[in-house]
């Protein structure tokens, strides 16, 4: 458990570096539109009827995100108020999640019935597995897979719904000339550098059920 908490710490260290310098470098880039990610994400919103879909701003640094119970898209401070390029390509993410929600996309759907679950698994699947190891209660091992399987399901789940929002977001951006064709591949680099974390997130997820597997299998031997 050791060497996979080493490794998947250091891929997870490795890409957030990536993210950030990829992120800066297109932060710095102005966007030829002169349009900040706010009237960036209204736009967009606007021109696939969308406009019951409210755009907020919100503190934090890469903190934006689609809340679809109140259906908002909350972009951070510096996306919101920046015409750059990085803050094109989060505000179009982010829209692309609205997009998702509004025709109903599948994977979407999905994962957003899996969070209360997948939530209750990923704080206190590990250590219900613990204990039940440790008290040699093969019940609670059990219990403690199933419960983090569905936290796993749910960052598998995750990956297409990522990349289909960042695959919506560049034709968006195209299709309405808010950004030209140089632009819109800065925008892929920093939208493939922040799917990289859920691909890491995913990985790691995966390799510690398989360890809690193997420990379900032998406490049950």
């Amino acid at each position: 458990m050791l060497l996979i908490f080493i490794v998947t710490l250091g891929a997870t260290l490795i890409i957030q570096m990536y993210l950030r310098n990829t992120y800066a470098r297109w932060g710095q880039q102005p966007a030829a539109s002169g349009l900040t990610g706010a009237q960036t994400a209204r736009a967009i919103l606007d021109a696939n009827g969308l406009t019951d879909v409210a755009v907020e701003e919100v503190p934090g640094q890469l903190t934006d995100h689609y809340d679809p119970a109140k259906r908002v898209v909350r972009l951070s401070t510096h996306n919101y108020r920046t015409a750059s390029v990085a803050a094109h390509a989060v505000a179009a993410h982010e829209v692309g999640h609205a997009i998702q929600h509004a025709k109903a996309y599948a994977p979407l759907r999905i994962r957003t019935a899996l969070v209360p679950i997948a939530s209750i698994g990923a704080n206190f699947a590990p250590w219900v597995i613990i204990a039940g190891a440790v008290m040699g209660a093969f019940g609670l091992v059990q219990l403690g897979v199933i419960l983090f399987g569905a936290a796993v399901l749910f960052q598998v789940v995750t990956l297409p719904v990522e990349y289909d929002a960042s695959r919506r977001a560049g034709q968006q951006l195209q299709a309405l000339g808010i950004a030209t064709t140089g632009e819109v591949a800065g925008t892929k680099q920093v939208l493939n550098a922040a799917a990289l974390t859920y691909v890491a997130a995913a990985a790691s997820s995966v390799l510690y059920l398989l360890y809690y597997v193997s420990m379900f299998m032998g406490n049950r031997d």
